[in-house]
């Protein structure tokens, strides 16, 4: 899966493949592969980056769509 928004972003964002891949405690050469689409990036990874990183959903990350805002929080239900 080729994430081209995962370059976008971080470029928008004026970070380096460095300092993402530190802030999902991985090589950057790790990183480097999930940008380029060689690997596969694992869901919770692609979780931090848009919840933590990036303040959007996972769906804009995989271009599933073009709005980027994140969705609301989910509440509990107590049953």
């Amino acid at each position: 899966m080729y994430l081209k928004r995962l370059k976008d972003l971080r470029e928008d964002n004026d970070l380096t493949q460095v300092a993402v891949a530190k802030i999902l405690k991985i090589t950057r050469p790790q990183y480097s592969l999930y940008e380029t689409g060689k690997r596969d990036i694992p869901i919770d990874l692609l979780r931090i980056l848009a919840k933590k990183v990036y303040k959007t959903s996972i769906d804009y990350l995989v271009g599933d769509t073009d709005i980027p805002d994140r969705y609301p929080e989910s509440k509990s239900i107590k049953l």
